[in-house]
């Protein structure tokens, strides 16, 4: 989980001495990250991310910096509330804006891969959408499109991993969010995320994060 830090730091800069350069702004904002709970596709991204100013390329991040720059430069009523909300925007539409520069890549594996690829995203969808559905390949594979042993390649392929391996991982990423932030009962936690045993989401739950759910719970 992501907590954006409530400080902020601006500078601006001209351009040449003697030359009409237009001044840079430079804003700058940073996330505390659990290294514990990081999405994959964390990993995947480069240490620096370059997005050039192309004029028009990606309008909604352009709106977004100058709405950033318009609340740091002119604080106003509620200015504590809209910096997190925007910068969390700034950096959803930052990294799509990267993934959409990534589709011209050869690159045929690794979560860029995977969410430009119209059939694993299908299916990273009804995932993510219904993590509680008895899901087979075979389902998984119908809502993308594809016959089951296509569909099992071309998913591995991308993401390194087949599919309901990945489907048990999201469930566990899912339930840890759930005890972390609800008070639900384990067998509630337990259906939301695909299990009808309480027994059988505990043992689930025990290899993925090397604990008990009641345990994790309390140490959260």
């Amino acid at each position: 989980m992501a907590q954006p830090l409530q400080s902020y730091a601006t500078s601006t800069a001209g351009g040449p001495t003697g030359t009409d350069s237009p001044a840079t702004v430079t804003l700058c904002g940073a996330y505390e990250l659990d290294q514990a709970r990081t999405h994959p596709l964390l990993e995947d991204l480069p240490e620096l991310v370059h997005l050039p100013a192309h004029l028009g390329r990606h309008p909604a991040l352009r709106a977004t910096v100058d709405l950033l720059a318009a609340e740091l430069e002119r604080p106003r009523l509620g200015t504590d509330a809209v910096v997190p909300a925007l910068l969390d925007t700034l950096l959803l539409h930052i990294l799509r804006a990267w993934l959409d520069e990534q589709r011209s890549s050869v690159t045929t594996a690794g979560w860029a891969a995977a969410l430009n690829d119209p059939v694993t995203l299908a299916a990273l969808q009804a995932i993510h959408r219904d993590a509680a559905r008895p899901w087979t390949v075979a389902t998984l594979a119908a809502e993308a499109g594809l016959s089951r042993a296509p569909f099992a390649r071309r998913f591995a392929t991308r993401l390194g991993q087949p599919p309901l391996t990945y489907l048990t991982w999201w469930r566990m990423t899912t339930a840890a969010r759930l005890l972390r932030e609800s008070d639900a009962p384990l067998r509630a936690i337990a259906a939301r995320v695909g299990y009808a045993s309480e027994f059988a989401f505990a043992t689930a739950f025990k290899r993925q994060h090397g604990t008990a759910p009641g345990r994790y719970r309390r140490g959260a």
